[in-house]
């Protein structure tokens, strides 16, 4: 296993060297600075498990070498310990004021060293072990559902359902079935994960966050002022981006419906989902399903919130009774402006 690194800083010679042959007997490797502006520049040049700081050091003391080793990303959480004197201990109120994790008293004790030592370097394995888990789950699920999660649990409350308006996009892959068939499962998988990577990446540029995957396509929501108009720029920027990506694209249907959703958990204590629902998700989710391969179809209330912008043109307009819904729906299809025009093909 690689060796646990540690830097130590003090202008005590005898005290670098005592230091550093109990931490090497320890299994650590150990690098020495004398002075606190060695130590920054080491701490800079490589990354270390942990550091041990003298109080007080000629130049950069330990006080503001520890402000300036926490402003380092890298350390925020990195244990840095401070070796002190019995008639030091007044500064200690100062040092844990800027980020100190423990102090160990000189002369300094083998075992107490030790066992601080591991204590430290164990929390932090732990913490970031929780930072790792955190940053793949957070893959998985919706920012918004993020903020949910970390709000539960400071308060241990679940938030009371609210009434948002917004604009939703569903995206579906035509055809997924059919190529099933014909291409082999792993890169069938391969493609249609690229594709919805893709789709990921143009949603959050567009101020949106994913809802939910559904099999070869996923639901976006957007709100906000703009929630319309950057819903309706991403559809276009993700058809363009699909058709760039290879000579044979995957066809895909958009469609797109402004209107109130009730967000809120749904489920049972073992398993919650954060959700939209309402009219809106389903009518969004129909005018998806009626889309022709490589187009983009709205409802009205989309398109009202699109009037006086000359970045979107529309074409036929089509009046549709969707199963579930007892009046009819006007669908427009939105055309390509002129930089994208060539992706607008039946």
């Amino acid at each position: 296993m690689t060796k646990q690194t540690v830097l130590l800083a003090d202008d005590d010679q005898t005290t670098r060297m005592v230091l550093s042959t109990i931490l090497e007997s320890q299994g650590y490797q150990v690098d020495t600075a004398e002075r606190g502006e060695k130590c920054l520049f080491l701490a800079l040049e490589n990354t270390y498990d942990a550091i041990l700081v003298d109080i007080n050091m000629p130049g950069i003391g330990g006080i503001d070498l520890c402000v300036r080793l926490r402003e380092i990303p890298h350390y925020k959480m990195t244990p840095i310990i401070f070796i002190t004197s019995m008639d030091e201990e007044s500064n200690l109120t100062e040092a844990f004021s800027v980020g100190a994790s423990d102090f160990i008293i000189k002369p300094v004790n083998p075992v107490v060293l030790a066992a601080r030592l591991k204590n430290h370097l164990d929390k932090k394995q732990y913490y970031d072990e929780l930072e790792r888990v955190r940053h793949y789950l957070n893959r998985y699920i919706s920012v918004r559902t993020q903020r949910m999660v970390e709000a539960y649990s400071l308060t241990g409350l679940l938030p009371t359902p609210e009434l948002h308006q917004v604009c939703v996009m569903f995206t579906d892959i035509r055809g997924s079935t059919e190529l099933s068939r014909t291409m082999d499962l792993e890169m069938l998988f391969a493609r249609i994960s690229q594709t919805l990577g893709r789709q990921v990446d143009i949603v959050n540029k567009f101020n949106g966050y994913i809802d939910k995957f559904g099999g070869d396509g996923l639901m976006a929501i957007f709100d906000g002022e703009q929630s319309a108009i950057n819903a309706s720029k991403c559809a276009q920027m993700i058809l363009k981006a699909e058709n760039e990506q290879s000579d044979e694209p995957l066809s895909l249907g958009i469609g797109l419906h402004y209107g109130p959703v009730l967000l809120g958990n749904i489920g049972s204590e073992e398993h919650l989902d954060y959700s939209a629902l309402g009219e809106t998700v389903n009518l969004a989710s129909r005018i998806c399903e009626h889309a022709k391969s490589m187009h983009i179809d709205m409802s009205q209330q989309v398109v009202d919130k699109l009037k006086g912008i000359t970045d979107f043109t529309f074409g036929e307009i089509d009046p549709v009774m969707f199963r579930g819904f007892n009046e009819a729906t006007l669908v427009h299809t939105l055309l390509s402006n002129s930089d994208n025009v060539a992706y607008m093909n039946d």
